[in-house]
């Protein structure tokens, strides 16, 4: 049965997405069977590029029959990509402001059983062979305060198309490869700290990241090939 959040927009959009990333990238997908069918969940992936968040919303779509509520730039809600993410029913947040509303809407939004995506990292890496941002507090500011369990996950090789600065138009036709990792669940311990559960879900996401890069390789040698 279908979540009654997968209306039209999904229904079109997630497959219609996944059928584009099988066409430029060879993708590898792992780890499905660790994300939850059904209960609320956080989607909490790195962050390589702007094709992260439709890539996993996407996967978890068409495989598994939900919808994701990202938490998404406030900046790029206008127009016609704003009104069909206002119709996704997206999450807007004005990054770098403490915006509390966003992270309220998102906590309503586990509370009615919803899956929530976030990336705890903040922005796009400007080199993800560096490793990781600092993981910001919207992680455990959703999570802790709903006990909702936070999927760990790894994303590598979507940087060879649309890394930080844009798209290179020029391994568009190269298809390189790029793997998607879901870890197991975290959940949240009754009485844990925030800088705990960062520090849990740190560690069990360089486990995801490291496998993704096995599976993909290393996206700069695939550019060059």
């Amino acid at each position: 049965m279908l979540q009654a959040e997968m209306n039209w927009v999904w229904m079109i959009g997630a497959p219609g997405v996944r059928l584009c990333l099988g066409i430029f990238f060879r993708m590898r997908i792992e780890g499905l069977d660790n994300v939850p069918t059904s209960g609320r969940f956080v989607v909490a992936p790195n962050h390589v590029s702007v094709l992260d968040g439709p890539t996993t919303s996407a996967i978890v779509g068409t495989h598994l029959r939900r919808a994701t509520r990202n938490l998404i730039a406030a900046e790029i809600f206008h127009g016609i990509r704003g009104w069909i993410l206002r119709q996704a029913n997206q999450i807007p947040v004005r990054r770098g402001k403490g915006d509390t509303g966003a992270l309220d809407a998102a906590v309503e939004a586990l509370e009615h059983g919803s899956v929530v995506g976030i990336f705890p990292e903040g922005r796009v890496s400007n080199d993800p062979w560096q490793g990781f941002q600092y993981i910001r507090s919207g992680l455990t500011r959703i999570a802790l305060p709903t006990t909702s369990p936070v999927v760990p996950v790894g994303i590598w090789g979507a940087q060879t198309i649309w890394p930080q600065p844009g798209v290179d138009r020029r391994a568009l036709f190269r298809r390189p490869p790029m793997a998607v990792v879901f870890g197991s669940p975290l959940v949240p311990v009754p009485g844990e700290i925030p800088s705990e559960f960062r520090d849990r879900y740190r560690q069990a996401l360089h486990q995801v990241v490291d496998r993704a890069r096995s599976l993909a390789g290393d996206p700069r040698e695939a550019a060059e090939s």
